[in-house]
């Protein structure tokens, strides 16, 4: 293991249906090549698309129902259980659609609910999509988003104000890092008790960010903010799992160093 800062997982989150809150997660098995279970398998059609769920071929997200453009989706709390398939969303607290997503029935009561209550705002026809295995990520590749929280406080002093870390939509939140440091360890290997997590790529932030996940108010301009200051518009990096296992809030994460042949 190397002398890169000490560092531990903050918190964990997933995001069972794309766009829409995510679920804060104690600890997670992950699998190889797969990202944290049920995390994004679902996601809302805008529209026709020619998504099909027999041969799945990733999709720019503007097809579906996102933030980047639907900031009104932030003021719906979401929450989907994975012994029953059941999606309940809630506004302002109460219950206003729920649904087993794997029925036909489910899915067209989540359905009406978008078709009725943001009739305006959606271009067609709402559809929920899934396919076995299959995630509805902003990237091809099946991975882990990884958000550095002393980039996040790097962040807040760029724009002045303070920045929720949910505006970043990650599944890991990691402490102990100094700022921007994730950017090091691109094609680097992170140790997390047996697993291991490969950092691929650097993750560009769209207009999503912009928006507050408590008051679905777009109320910054944190990527514009940050290529006037640093030059790019990045934050956070993606990884992919190369070793499976279980991780948990206030696991440590260790950077791992090459074998010497």
């Amino acid at each position: 293991m190397s002398r890169i800062p000490p560092a531990q997982i903050a918190s964990l989150y997933r995001y069972p249906v794309k766009g829409l809150s995510p679920e804060a997660l104690p600890n997670v098995t992950l699998g190889v090549g797969q990202t944290l279970p049920a995390d994004r398998s679902y996601a809302i059609e805008n529209g026709p698309s020619g998504f099909d769920p027999a041969a799945p071929k990733w999709m720019v997200k503007a097809y579906f129902l996102m933030l980047m453009r639907d900031e009104w989706l932030a003021a719906l709390h979401s929450h989907f259980d994975d012994a029953t398939n059941v999606l309940t969303i809630r506004r302002d607290g109460a219950v206003v659609a729920q649904g087993n997503l794997e029925t036909a029935e489910g899915r067209a009561a989540i359905e009406r609910f978008f078709a009725e209550s943001y009739a305006g705002s959606i271009k067609g026809p709402p559809k929920i999509l899934s396919s076995d295995g299959y995630s509805f990520s902003d990237i091809a590749s099946k991975v882990v988003s990884i958000i550095n929280l002393a980039s996040l406080r790097a962040i807040e002093n760029i724009v002045g104000q303070p920045v929720h870390p949910l505006r970043f939509r990650a599944n890991l939140y990691v402490e102990g890092w100094p700022a921007w440091h994730e950017f090091d360890l691109l094609d680097q290997t992170l140790a997390i008790g047996e697993t291991r997590l490969k950092v691929v790529k650097r993750i560009t932030r769209c207009a999503a960010v912009n928006v507050d996940p408590d008051t679905a108010a777009r109320d910054l301009g944190i990527p514009q903010a940050l290529t006037q200051r640093l030059g790019h518009n990045e934050c956070g990096v993606y990884a992919e799992a190369i070793a499976g296992g279980t991780i948990g809030v206030g696991d440590a994460i260790a950077v791992e160093q090459p074998k010497l042949l």
